[in-house]
């Protein structure tokens, strides 16, 4: 992402994560773990949304820990439909945020393995806050928001999302009474909305 961006590998449960690691300039005040979009599809910690969500945190005076789910880069191991990925997620906690504030986040596949991280992980640890972005409810089973964190919960979708329908998150957001934040016009991808996307984030990690 910049010249400070620290780039990492650690023990996981399928062998070696890849990570990356922003830091803010002064003392950070809780650590974000990001979680990316498809293996399968070209998902990596490289992903122009999950850069966006790792730029908001460090806004936010958070360290944004990226990293690459098992078989993506330098991360070891094959796809594993979001089981596995998700130990990947919980191993990434344990070892890079194990006390303090914790703020969890992903796009897409990377949201729907988080939201399944959030409910093993709330019972034990207090979750500052959670954001879904283009969370993958169609394709996937994604966990529904323990209710103790939905004021805590940003879901972000485009209208237009044509890899992930609306109407999915809906229809997974709805038995929740889970608000969804809908971008008017917005693909998965938030293509030339960005900074727009940054500032709903930022504005959910400050408040």
């Amino acid at each position: 992402m910049n010249a400070q961006t620290e780039v990492l590998t650690m023990t996981g449960p399928s062998g070696q994560i890849e990570l990356a690691v922003d830091r803010p300039e002064l003392a950070s005040r809780g650590v974000a773990v990001i979680a990316h979009p498809h293996p399968l599809h070209g998902g990596t910690l490289t992903n122009k949304v999950v850069q966006t969500l790792a730029r908001a945190c460090v806004q936010a005076g958070l360290t944004a820990v990226r990293f690459n789910f098992r078989g993506v880069g330098a991360s070891e191991g094959v796809y594993d439909e979001g089981r596995g990925e998700l130990d990947d997620l919980l191993a990434v906690v344990a070892a890079h945020a194990a006390e303090g504030p914790l703020f969890l986040a992903g796009f897409s596949f990377g949201a729907f393995v988080t939201s399944h991280a959030a409910v093993r992980l709330h019972v034990s640890r207090d979750i500052q806050r959670l954001v879904l972005i283009g969370t993958a409810a169609s394709r996937f089973d994604a966990a529904p928001v323990p209710a103790e964190l939905h004021a805590r919960t940003l879901v972000v979708h485009g209208e237009q999302d044509d890899t992930v329908p609306l109407s999915s998150v809906m229809d997974w957001a709805r038995p929740q009474v889970l608000p969804v934040l809908v971008v008017p016009g917005g693909g998965h991808f938030f293509h030339g909305q960005l900074p727009m996307l940054r500032e709903l984030v930022l504005r959910h990690l400050r408040a």
